[in-house]
């Protein structure tokens, strides 16, 4: 059984309160003994990072009600809410996996017998409950409650869950006779015989391999509750009928769901494409195309301190920076592959001067291209490029959320070559690297993947061997924990995948680390050994922050729009009590300004609503300026988490801010 934490650690870099607006404390003895994840495939929606939780039984105050309090009294109040519930996980109950499995046939049967024309498709267990698909016509919320009290009626019947193996012809014979085009579909995608069917009681069956629970009686119908209905393309084709999907939540018992819908509606309050709009950060443009990011002045200048700290750091540790096009002749993609093996997520080609042109899915090719303009010495090794390179992947309307599924994005890629014998220290220098970006931004807890060689793949077995033992070595120099993902690295060489755990404990993958011998071999790349022989270089691909969009929407929702001090778009507001104020409030933004100081002037309301409007705007400080600041050359300031700060001189407050912001910490 899993935990984790609800809040950022206390030992996290930066001050903020908000971050641990909804945690019971866990021991660290706890933390520390906690398993690494396998991935699942539960869907691409964030709330889909749901493993488990630490909730208590009662809300916990937003972070919007305590935004006065000290980060002491924030922890001190968490520690108060004694009754934590933890929520278990698929993997580890195997009572919740039948309980969640009967619910999806019991809503099966629900939805039948309600609406007699429905077609029922596949009904699976997911991350945090079930859903089933249904060509019918569309459901409303109304609908969703019907379902649901005939569902309780169901479970209130203790009806017995009847497992039966028939033939195929049998079986087919019973899905014609009942009029079910899509059970035929699944029949003939089933290998293994003889067939099973589970019956609910002598009333409604389904083609299944279970497990489930004995009867309907063993489930708790108040942990249950029907979430969402959502249009799903069968088989995930969008050539095929649009079904509708019922998502649902099932837990062993009332508390359990209690705490997952205390989870669900902070991860509600934390979603960034409301909070993106709130504080007017970036938008998706519907008259632009889906899928495209529109960086706002806010939003763009915080994208403009991530890439500046990225560039400076990789500087740092040896690469070098690249700019590359964003188009390039169609036979790059056939070289490396793509053409082949990833068209699907490619935009179509464009015909310029009876050439064909194609918008880069990757950035390698290029960085490849960039290699080969000269001829290389073993001398010259290790070669480390860097670039924020925006691709474009073509993806289905029906997948695109927020920041975290888009059609543009910018990668914060990296590629190194290098010889077999430089492969682990380089490596280890990755990883060292990773854990100071990310550190920086607030992460400090990750989940680790060493994926091994795959049945398919290219590359000696020798070559493979000494990877991967580079790969296991550096995560060990290092002391990461970490799991094996055997034979799940790519065809081309063994990866490292990580995590990232944000303050609801969901987990991201961002940073990712790929070992290819595919692409050098395939565009002939070679350098010249100490015996003046053509050899080939290990490539290694490594990304920290996956792409600047998802990672800047898992900073939203991380810190729920409250960033710290260095990071926060404006770091100050400067409030006039009166118009007679606003000259010296100007003078005093200017100051601020000039030493890098993000700040403005709000002025025109009465100074409450000001205050208001500058906390609802989620400014980290404020500058209140009345008759007596500007006769002594000061300026009050409050913070919007620790309340008044008192009267300060104006170059004691930049002093301070710019310290603060130096080393990233809360004012």
């Amino acid at each position: 059984m899993l935990v984790f934490q609800t809040m950022a650690s206390p030992r996290s870099l930066f001050s903020n309160p908000t971050s641990h607006s909804l945690l019971a404390c866990v021991p660290s003895i706890v933390k520390r003994r906690l398993p690494v994840l396998s991935r699942f495939a539960a869907g691409r929606h964030n709330l889909s990072s749901l493993r488990c939780a630490v909730a208590t039984s009662e809300p916990a105050r937003s972070a919007s009600v305590r935004r006065n309090d000290s980060p002491e009294e924030d922890v001190a109040a968490a520690e108060e809410l004694q009754e934590k519930i933890v929520l278990p996980t698929n993997e580890s109950s195997e009572r919740l996996l039948r309980i969640r499995h009967t619910c999806a046939h019991v809503m099966a049967m629900a939805v039948q017998k309600l609406f007699p024309d429905a077609k029922v498709t596949i009904g699976p267990w997911i991350e945090n409950g079930f859903y089933y698909d249904f060509d019918m016509e569309p459901l409303t919320d109304k609908d969703l409650k019907r379902i649901k009290k005939e569902m309780d009626r169901i479970i209130g019947k203790n009806l017995p869950l009847v497992r039966e193996e028939v033939s195929r012809d049998e079986a087919q014979q019973r899905i014609m006779e009942m009029n079910e085009p899509y059970k035929i579909e699944i029949l003939e995608s089933i290998k293994e015989e003889p067939i099973t069917i589970y019956h609910i009681g002598n009333e409604w069956w389904d083609l299944c391999a279970g497990p489930h629970v004995e009867s309907t009686g063993n489930i708790n119908c108040k942990a249950i509750e029907l979430e969402s209905v959502a249009g799903a393309y069968w088989r995930g084709d969008e050539k095929r009928p649009m079904l509708q999907r019922i998502y649902g939540t099932a837990w062993e018992n009332e508390k359990q769901l209690k705490a997952y819908l205390h989870f669900k509606e902070e991860a509600k309050r934390r979603d960034h494409r409301r909070i993106g709009q709130d504080l007017d950060l970036f938008s998706i443009q519907e008259e632009a195309g889906g899928g495209l990011v529109f960086w706002h002045p806010k939003g763009a200048i915080m994208r403009h301190i991530i890439e500046d700290s990225w560039k400076k750091i990789h500087i740092e540790h040896g690469y070098d920076l690249l700019y590359t096009p964003h188009v390039a002749r169609a036979d790059l993609w056939k070289i490396s592959g793509h053409m082949d093996f990833y068209k699907e997520n490619m935009f179509d080609q464009m015909d310029i001067e009876d050439d064909l042109y194609q918008l880069r899915p990757m950035n390698c090719p290029y960085h490849i291209l960039v290699y080969k303009r000269k001829l290389h010495s073993y001398r010259d090794f290790p070669i480390r490029v860097a670039e924020l390179g925006t691709v474009y992947r073509y993806e289905l309307s029906g997948s695109l959320h927020g920041l975290f599924r888009v059609r543009g994005f910018t990668q914060d890629d990296a590629h190194i070559f290098c010889l077999e014998d430089q492969i682990k220290d380089e490596i280890r220098g990755v990883l060292d690297l990773t854990e100071r970006i990310l550190l920086q931004f607030g992460f400090d807890k990750y989940e680790v993947n060493l994926s091994t060689r795959p049945e398919k793949a290219v590359g000696d077995d020798d070559i493979w061997e000494k990877a991967t033992f580079a790969l296991r070595d550096a995560l060990e120099d290092k002391g990461w924990s970490y799991q094996i993902d055997e034979g799940g690295g790519a065809f081309y060489g063994p990866k490292i995948d990580l995590k990232i755990e944000d303050a609801l404990g969901r987990k991201w993958q961002c940073s990712t680390i790929q070992v290819d011998f595919n692409l050098p071999q395939r565009f002939d790349i070679t350098y010249v050994d100490s015996d003046s022989e053509k050899k080939r270089p290990i490539m290694i691909h490594r990304a920290v922050l996956g792409s600047l969009e998802r990672f800047f929407g898992v900073l939203i929702e991380h810190y729920a729009g409250d960033f710290p001090l260095w990071l926060s778009p404006i770091q100050a507001r400067v409030l006039p009590v009166t118009d007679s104020q606003f000259q010296y409030s100007n003078e005093v933004a200017d100051k601020l300004r000039a030493t890098g100081i993000r700040a403005e002037v709000c002025h025109g309301e009465r100074l409450p609503k000001l205050i208001r409007n500058s906390e609802k705007q989620k400014i980290p400080l404020m500058a209140v300026v009345g008759p007596k600041e500007v006769e002594t050359g000061t300026v009050t300031v409050r913070s919007r988490f620790a309340g008044e700060l008192g009267n300060m001189p104006v170059d004691e407050f930049i002093s301070r801010m710019g310290s603060a912001s130096k080393q990233r910490v809360s004012f």
